[in-house]
């Protein structure tokens, strides 16, 4: 084989080997699950059933909006709260149904979907649990990149259905937060997740002095429930 030959060949190689190599993908666009949240302060590890806590997602790229609830159970006490984010809208609706309470708050627009950046690197590609036999694991990307004023996010998504594992955030301002989820189910199985309880209706909007991020309406929540618990 000339010279010629041994190039063309090499180019082909590298040309599959590229299109092999994982891209940034988006998650299905309708989605249920849980989740638990870890930040610098805070750190939700549910133990059942002396002291329980989960957070359960509802999510529609479509309306741009998500519903984020939590049940939490410490002795013989309960308690249940959940935020209502309304991108669309610019809002978000922190209801306690405990006390049947409402407080109505500026959102930050920025969408934030379930979704790989397009500018996002791949750090590496392997298997969560085991690859030695079919349905021990999962072939998960590690992807991560840089945020708006000196921020940094590292994600997990599966390799097959683009499935969100782990999102991990760092700004200056929030710090490092965490969100691992589990248990998705594709699809929103109530279309009055998205719309707030009767109770909402006279609520106010609250003057603050910049709109809540999505992660900040998380880190409120999980503060939340601490102070609760």
């Amino acid at each position: 084989m000339n010279f010629i030959g041994v190039l063309s060949c090499l180019s082909l190689a590298l040309t599959a080997a590229a299109a092999q190599a994982p891209k940034p993908c988006v998650a299905p666009p309708l989605m249920s699950g849980g989740f638990s949240l870890v930040s610098l302060f805070i750190r939700f590890i549910p133990v059942f059933p002396i002291n329980f806590c989960s957070f359960f997602l509802s999510y529609d790229a479509f309306g741009q909006r998500m519903r984020v609830r939590n049940y939490a159970l410490v002795g013989n006490e309960t308690s249940s709260m959940d935020q209502l984010m309304l991108f669309n809208q610019e809002v978000y609706y922190e209801i306690d149904w405990s006390k049947l309470s409402c407080k109505k708050k500026a959102l930050d627009t920025t969408f934030h979907p379930m979704q790989v950046p397009s500018d996002a690197k791949l750090m590496a590609q392997f298997f969560m649990g085991s690859s030695s036999s079919w349905g021990m694991g999962a072939l998960v990307n590690n992807w991560y990149g840089e945020l708006p004023q000196n921020g940094f996010y590292l994600h997990i998504f599966t390799e097959i259905g683009c499935i969100p594992l782990t999102m991990t955030v760092h700004t200056p301002a929030s710090g490092w937060v965490t969100l691992s989820t589990f248990n998705w189910v594709l699809g929103n199985t109530n279309p009055m997740d998205y719309s707030p309880p009767f109770f909402c209706a006279k609520s106010k909007l609250e003057e603050t002095e910049t709109p809540e991020t999505f992660f900040a309406v998380l880190q409120s929540l999980a503060k939340k429930t601490k102070e609760e618990k």
